[in-house]
């Protein structure tokens, strides 16, 4: 490892998006999505590789996954507003919702027959839930994609991580009140995750609803940009004090303010044009988390989740077109688009922490691996499903 000086925080974190940007531009040259080289920066640079960032710096970073996942779950439920529900029907709907439930049973149950824990099972299956399909979009993007497939992927893609961040909360309550107590009968099982689903839920909708009550106090979009900033923090500290999802309660919160205000759609660009270093830090952060002497040691339950979560997705998507009876193309080439995995999944695993503490750094390795050969492998396949789709020409 390289013996590097104790700098300070301030250093560090500009060391951290100053490399994070310029590997996120190497790898993009070789058509890769920034992500990639976000994480593979933090990976190389961290404190299991050549040791630059110190290990305890990584340590005390949650507080960047939280800012981060407070912005991306606020930005998703932002894209929830009624005149888009109208707009693409209830196919895309159901194909996520099978997409994303699919995967996260086939996971669950070939981990659980294979003799792993139940409760550590159900959190990682549901993170099997999340997509990031940005290098799918950035491949639609680039090749100027058109066509039945491209069309329910662009809506699919709007829906799917509100899918899973559902499909979490309840895995999450479930294995939590597992792990906490093991005398937990059938009932409370039950209406546990249904109680904090509705608690995150309702602290959402409050701070949405005091989102647009100041802002029609607050005109200026600088002024407006601090009160959505301060309720995304507030709310998922709250959510988070209670035991409850943030990324749900901070969802919620974009859901409801869109919805009621018309000027949502500048509250959201405003915040666009300040994440990116926040974004930067988590993806760096989170290589930088990947302990790569754990890789050797997760074999198996590594192979059951890339393989299974594939299938579940693969098969999923095809069923959901079915029952919808949409074009044959959706159901044979979607699929494939809806491979890579990134942000909403890498974030997912801190909450593991609370949930199955035990098993934190395996279900954090596993997801981190998993991301690097989704989203090196995701690009190629999105680009080969869309082409036998004859949807691009290249």
């Amino acid at each position: 490892m390289i013996k590097t000086p104790q700098f300070t925080v301030l250093f560090y974190i500009g060391a951290m998006i100053l490399f994070g940007l310029l590997f996120g531009r190497l790898v993009k040259q070789l058509r890769f999505p920034n992500v990639t080289g976000y994480l593979l920066s933090g990976l190389i640079l961290g404190p299991y590789v050549l040791g630059f960032y110190p290990l305890e710096l990584i340590d005390k970073s949650t507080m960047i996954s939280e800012m981060a996942l407070g912005f991306i779950a606020f930005t998703i439920g932002c894209e929830f507003k009624r005149s888009f529900l109208k707009k693409v029907g209830m196919t895309p709907v159901v194909i996520a919702i099978f997409e994303s439930i699919v995967a996260v049973i086939l996971v669950d149950t070939i981990l659980i027959a294979t003799g792993h824990d139940v409760a550590f099972s159900i959190v990682l299956g549901a993170i099997a839930a999340a997509t990031a399909p940005a290098a799918t979009v950035m491949i639609i993007k680039q090749y100027k994609a058109h066509g039945p497939v491209t069309d329910v992927l662009m809506s699919v893609v709007a829906l799917d991580d509100a899918v899973a961040l559902i499909a979490f909360a309840v895995s999450f309550a479930i294995a939590k009140g597992m792990n906490g107590n093991g005398n937990m009968n059938i009932m409370e099982a039950i209406l546990s995750p249904i109680i904090e689903i509705f608690l995150a839920l309702l602290i959402g909708a409050v701070f949405g609803v005091i989102i647009w009550f100041l802002m029609r106090y607050f005109k200026k979009q600088s002024n407006r940009l601090l009160i959505s900033v301060s309720a995304i923090f507030i709310s998922s500290a709250l959510s988070s004090y209670f035991g409850l999802s943030s990324l749900l309660t901070c969802m919620m919160c974009g859901m409801v303010l869109c919805n009621i205000s018309s000027d949502s759609d500048g509250i959201v660009s405003v915040i666009d044009t300040c994440t990116p270093p926040i974004y930067v830090l988590f993806f760096v952060v989170s290589g930088a988390g990947l302990n790569i002497s754990l890789i050797p040691q997760i074999g198996l339950v590594g192979l059951i989740y890339v393989f299974a979560r594939v299938a579940g997705k693969l098969l999923g998507a095809s069923v959901g077109a079915k029952i919808m009876k949409a074009d044959k193309k959706v159901s044979r080439y979607l699929g494939p688009a809806l491979i890579p995995q990134a942000g909403v999944a890498i974030g997912l695993t801190i909450f593991a922490k609370t949930a199955v503490p035990q098993y934190y750094e395996q279900i954090r390795t596993v997801i981190l691996c998993s991301t690097m050969i989704y989203e090196l492998v995701g690009p190629i396949l999105s680009k080969s499903a869309l082409k036998h789709a004859g949807e691009i020409q290249c």
